[in-house]
């Protein structure tokens, strides 16, 4: 019936030959703007435009609370001082309405900064009610799922993606600044790899074949290193065929990072020199609040060796596990995982026994070989890798390596997972024939990363689920 009514008002405008859905607007202000500079900009005309949130009535004085991209600010309408348009347009006026209006800048009796209109214009009829009223949309996955209502609903949901987007832009300039250079690389490909994950399989009709959505841009970013690109990065989605949940989400945003020439040891350093500048940029101090508890971001972090915790908690090694000693572990610890060999029972242990103790930001360092089929083996320890994990808050939110640059080691560890894909490990990778090529014309000594954007952003706003900082996460239908 609401609907029926405001469909009603927007042919009533067409009637009286306004346009409800008008081509532009001239907006000169907005309501920030005009509060910060309300001294300067007393009685001076401005001209506003956003989305009408509150309607109120005081005798022939209409109040309508109006929101654009920085805030609300209250106009003030008096019917008898309006043109014939203007005066259409306020008695066919909703909430939900988006509208633009002029006049002066001027305070109420209580002291609100308000917009003394002249003129109001209507710019999009609305044809729906705003949820509750406007008193805030409360369901979740209605939130999450129309998004559009989330932002108009709790404006304060817009800081979060304005956060994101000058870390965003932090991540960008510390890497052009270092000399890198940014590309683009195939989102579908048709081999996968460069990370333990099910892909999203999908076919190519003019060329006849599967393909597949990328899970990571590594080996990608690898072969522009081996084409003599020293220092590379990538902003861009990956897509894993996983679980949604409040730290997953099928697809997800990353920046991957190459460097010719450095190790795991040098990008321990420039992690902790991106993320701590990022912190300190987005809020003014390295330690910031997540959850009630402080975390402190002043380098240098703590590093924590993922065999050592592991055996100094529960007594296991795990430098140099076989499957089968593997599985013996898993029935004794009782893990609940669906695939018991030496990589899937290695990272439960650490759930079991290590990740819940890393609130502050640690480098896990120096995994099982087993673990790192893109990883030089660790300098004088041929079980152990160059490998580094960043855990914040107990949430890993990087990942990087001294790569793997041996071609012949390279195509027996792609062997060693394509052999654990065909015995049901849906998170090995295949053989990728054309990277083996790439690698066999040399390529020099590289550290590379995967710093995931979204869960970066979950802690420096304080929240505890990536379909917060995300703008339309993964949903079920409605």
């Amino acid at each position: 019936m609401a609907e029926e009514v405001r469909i009603e008002k927007m042919n009533r405008l067409r009637d009286h030959k306004i346009n409800p859905y008008p081509y532009s607007y001239k907006q000169t202000n907005h309501a920030l703007d005009i509060k910060e500079n309300y001294e300067s900009m007393e009685n001076e005309k401005a001209s506003v435009a956003g989305r009408i949130i509150g309607l109120r009535e005081m005798g022939k004085l209409q109040f309508c609370d109006m929101l654009d991209s920085t805030g609300k600010i209250q106009l003030l309408v008096k019917a008898d001082s309006l043109d014939e348009s203007s005066k259409k347009v306020l008695e066919n006026l909703d909430i939900g309405d988006i509208v633009g209006a002029e006049g002066k800048v001027t305070k109420t009796k209580k002291g609100e900064v308000s917009i003394d209109v002249s003129n109001i214009t209507m710019l999009a009829k609305s044809l729906r009610t705003l949820p509750e009223k406007f008193h805030g949309l409360k369901d979740i996955e209605t939130r999450y799922r129309k998004r559009y209502l989330d932002l108009i609903s709790n404006p304060d949901i817009r800081k979060i993606f304005v956060a994101r987007s000058k870390i965003i832009s932090h991540f960008r300039r510390f890497f052009d600044e270092r000399g890198y250079i940014e590309v683009e690389t195939p989102v579908l490909q048709p081999v996968y790899g460069g990370a333990a994950a099910k892909p999203f399989l999908t076919h190519h009709n003019f060329l006849d074949m599967d393909i597949y959505m990328r899970i990571s841009m590594e080996l990608y970013l690898k072969r522009l290193i081996i084409g003599g690109i020293e220092r590379v990065y990538e902003i861009g989605k990956d897509f894993r065929n996983e679980a949604a949940d409040s730290t997953h989400n099928p697809e997800f945003t990353q920046i991957e990072a190459y460097e010719a020439y450095a190790d795991y040891n040098d990008y321990m350093k420039m992690t902790e020199e991106l993320i701590s500048g990022t912190v300190k940029e987005l809020t003014g101090d390295f330690a910031i609040e997540y959850q009630g508890k402080k975390v402190d971001f002043k380098p240098p972090f703590k590093r924590v060796s993922i065999v050592d915790s592991i055996k100094e908690k529960s007594g296991i090694d795990i430098s140099n596990m076989s499957d089968d000693e593997a599985a013996a572990i898993a029935k004794k610890e009782k893990l609940d995982i669906p695939i018991k060999n030496n990589i899937h029972v290695a990272d439960a242990l650490f759930d079991k026994y290590v990740k819940d103790g890393l609130e502050q930001p640690s480098f896990v360092v120096d995994h099982p070989a087993y673990m790192c089929p893109l990883t030089k083996d660790k300098r004088g320890n041929k079980h152990l890798s160059e490998r580094f994990e960043l855990f914040i808050a107990t949430k890993e939110c990087a990942n990087c390596y001294s790569e793997l640059t041996d071609p012949i080691e390279q195509r027996k560890k792609f062997e060693d997972q394509d052999k654990e894909r065909i015995q049901g490990d849906f998170e090995a990778n295949p053989i990728d024939e054309d990277f083996l090529e790439a690698i066999e014309y040399g390529m020099p000594p590289t550290a590379g990363i995967g710093i995931g954007i979204d869960r970066i952003v979950m802690l420096l706003t304080n929240n505890i689920s990536l379909k917060e900082v995300m703008l339309f996460p993964a949903t079920k239908p409605e």
